[in-house]
């Protein structure tokens, strides 16, 4: 079946619900954007110092929500690449849902992590000083400006039905795909590229995000689609259901694998043992780690997903979806906190001390007003989601079985 028929034979629509449902649940969103904002406003009146950040961890928890909704973007994009690039048509009517998303995941994203730079002066003037190629933040800037630019092109192939959208809807997915294997890999190489952390300085970062993005952008989209057809009464069969269902899992193996490669390369060198010792075997990070990241976020889901016990329940693919979006924030978290808390090894093989605490353990406690901006992220993101469902016809009017191609 070629692109012009699929656009011909799926009929869409905005989400039409003027119930009490749907403004509640646009108010609840709206309330975490308030508070966000609020949390901003009392941080830029009074300083970072209100906040659980230090000279020792300069990225908090705001920046861990940041950098999870906007890998999640590019992950949750995949869904409509896969339609368009790979041609498989049952992903072709998710596919406008997917950029949706994608979009709105980013800006959330982005927008804690401007307001996290504290005095709007800050924003300025990073905006107004020269671009430093040899800088991968300024890179990823770059990165996340285009592939907003790109989703807004890529929509507009699928949404506008002339002759040159149609011709440029192909292209576009390709462009979108290449562009988030870029913008992920940009992402997980700050990490990579620093050298100084130990936990940090491994190109397989890279590849590492980019299979935490699908699985982020898996879950998040799962929920979202499953949630939203059950509550508008809309149809959503088992052919839809299950490529999410066995979909979702390879993804998580994927980040399993890359997770097992880069532990098992620090503690094959020396150099790397005590920041293994510190993550694996710790106090503070060993039980997140394996009770969180591993056993909840991984292990159960793939349960959950591939388990014969729970074959073709709805309520195993949302369960799953949770437990790996609550995994996924957890790996971050491990990276990001955990990886600045150990010392930094400044001379090495030689003993360092001084009164300004070389060698010691970097102590961390997130304060109200840091989960306030980061779930106001979250806010706005969904906020985006809903009213675009509302304005523009996001939604395929049915997704049963009969009307869905395998």
């Amino acid at each position: 079946m070629s692109n012009d028929s699929i656009k011909n034979t799926t009929s869409y629509s905005e989400l039409d619900n003027n119930g009490l449902g749907y403004w509640g649940i646009l108010a609840f969103f709206g309330l975490l954007v308030i508070g966000g904002l609020g949390a901003y406003n009392y941080m830029h009146h009074h300083g970072h110092y209100v906040t659980g950040m230090n000279n020792q961890i300069v990225w908090g928890m705001p920046h861990v929500f940041a950098i999870f909704l906007i890998v999640a973007a590019s992950g949750a994009a995949n869904i409509a690449t896969i339609g368009t690039v790979f041609g498989k048509q049952v992903y072709k009517p998710l596919g406008r849902l997917s950029l949706l998303l994608a979009g709105s995941l980013l800006i959330g994203g982005l927008i804690v992590l401007l307001l996290d730079l504290g005095k709007i002066g800050n924003v300025i003037e990073m905006a107004k000083g020269a671009l430093n190629f040899k800088s991968i933040f300024a890179w990823n800037m770059i990165l996340y400006s285009g592939f907003l630019a790109i989703i807004v092109v890529y929509l507009w192939t699928m949404m506008d039905r002339t002759k040159t959208s149609k011709s440029l809807y192909k292209p576009a997915g390709i462009v979108n795909m290449v562009w988030r294997f870029l913008l992920t890999m940009g992402t997980g190489s700050i990490f990579g590229f620093l050298v100084a952390r130990q936990f940090y300085d491994a190109a397989i970062l890279a590849p590492l995000f980019i299979a935490a993005s699908y699985v982020y952008g898996t879950a998040i989209y799962s929920l979202l689609l499953i949630s939203t057809y059950r509550l508008t009464s809309r149809d959503i069969g088992d052919a839809v259901i299950k490529r999410l269902r066995y979909s979702l899992p390879l993804f998580i193996v994927a980040v399993l694998f890359f997770e097992w490669v880069r532990h098992l390369a620090n503690l094959y060198a020396t150099e790397h043992h005590g920041i293994e010792s510190y993550i694996l075997s710790g106090d503070q990070f060993s039980s997140l780690f394996w009770c969180g990241q591993i056993l909840l976020g991984s292990v159960l889901p793939m349960i959950l997903l591939w388990g014969p016990w729970f074959k073709n329940h709805n309520l195993a693919l949302i369960s799953a979806s949770i437990l790996a979006i609550i995994g996924g924030f957890i790996q971050l978290y491990i990276i990001i906190i955990g990886g600045q808390s150990f010392p930094l090894i400044l001379f090495p093989n030689a003993e360092v001390s001084s009164s300004f605490g070389d060698g010691m353990v970097n102590s961390y406690s997130a304060t109200f007003s840091e989960y306030l901006l980061g779930f106001g992220g979250i806010g706005l993101s969904f906020c985006i989601v809903m009213i675009g469902m509302k304005v523009f016809r996001m939604l395929p009017a049915t997704l049963a079985d009969a009307k869905v191609t395998d």
